[in-house]
């Protein structure tokens, strides 16, 4: 077989047939026409920030002046009760300027006080529920795959289960979990009246904590998936989630669709796109800070495992927002360097007054 190196001056029936050959075993031409040792699908595709951007839908703003967003077509249910707070509306002065309104910091950080994290946490479950009396379970959330029933005695508990997932099918309750940047993701049987609530950082992601989220409520109540409704609430997004080749190796050895959830994002500054000689450094190729960043879609990651759990698309509500590049509406602990407050995403049984 001719050299790879001459396939320039090949008929293009010859072309297509190295290429073809190269694809079988995993391989792809280089520009040059030299055969490269990347896997077919391997680079990710090529966008730019705002192509990858999901805007944040307006917030409900609740008369006791919380902002939250609700999840589009759930008001049908009328014993559903579930939404995603922002940072607006509360009465933390921990993360804001000092002429500024209140803030809803609802994780017990180091900053803020526990009286204020607990009078803004019975705003939201007002906001939502209608009630701020109705008892809000969180969890310890330790980035893992554990997932726990939870009852209404576990409100009362003074230190909360380390877990990054619980569901009940008790009425009268909230399931809550925190987030300042990872994926919030509930659920809810709307034939059985059942509910879930999952923290889907990218090792929860990985650990599939969705997936066998809804596992066990089919195990425990024998939930169908074509019952099951899902929403996928703000996190950060793949127009600012950069991660390293440790990450892309981690989906990459546990999903069939790993290639799909990454995506190579160039920097659209105008000026650095108008003028790139100032952008210029003397390092060589490779090892400069410019160019572009492979970006993972958490939120895509999260969606399709629902999909592979047995949902149906249309059952599955991505809210829209990106922590990151809104911290206007939202806590982002990458935004911040470590130093913020976090939201909740909440779900709970609720009974009419």
């Amino acid at each position: 077989m001719p050299s790879p190196s001459k396939t320039k001056s090949f008929p293009d029936a010859d072309v297509r047939q190295l290429d073809a050959l190269y694809q079988h075993a995993g391989l792809v031409r280089s520009l040059h026409g030299k055969a490269g040792a990347r896997p077919v699908g391997a680079r990710p595709d090529r966008k730019t920030p705002e192509e990858l951007n999901r805007p944040a839908p307006q917030p409900v703003v609740a008369a006791n002046g919380v902002e939250w967003l609700a999840v589009p077509g759930w008001e049908k249910y009328a014993w559903l009760k579930a939404g995603f707070s922002t940072r607006r509306g509360g009465l933390s002065r921990a993360y804001c300027p000092e002429d500024a309104p209140g803030e809803l910091n609802l994780g017990f950080t180091p900053d803020d006080g526990p009286a204020t994290v607990a009078a803004n946490r019975k705003l939201l479950a007002e906001a939502v529920a209608g009630k701020p009396d109705i008892p809000l379970a969180s969890l310890k959330q330790i980035h893992s795959s554990l997932i726990r029933r939870t009852e209404l005695a576990d409100a009362a508990r003074p230190l909360p289960w380390k877990a990054d997932g619980h569901f009940t099918s008790e009425s009268g309750l909230l399931l809550a979990v925190q987030t300042a940047d990872c994926i919030p993701v509930l659920v809810a049987d709307r034939k059985k009246k059942i509910v879930a609530a999952f923290h889907a950082g990218w090792r929860g992601t990985v650990k599939r904590i969705v997936q066998l989220g809804v596992g066990r409520l089919r195990l425990e109540y024998g939930s169908r998936p074509e019952d099951l409704i899902a929403a996928i609430g703000p996190g950060v997004g793949p127009c600012c989630y950069a991660v390293g080749e440790e990450v892309q190796s981690e989906f990459t050895a546990q999903f069939s669709y790993a290639d799909e959830l990454f995506h190579e994002v160039y920097d659209s500054d105008p000026v650095r796109t108008r003028y790139p000689m100032l952008f210029l450094t003397q390092r060589a190729p490779g090892h400069s800070p410019i160019g572009p960043s492979t970006h993972l879609d958490l939120i895509e990651a999260n969606r399709r495992q629902l999909i592979d759990a047995g949902l149906k698309p249309r059952a599955i509500q991505i809210v829209g927002g990106c922590t990151n590049c809104q911290t206007g509406l939202f806590f982002s602990h990458r935004a911040s360097q470590g130093r913020a407050g976090r939201m909740m995403a909440v779900i709970g049984i609720v009974k009419a007054y």
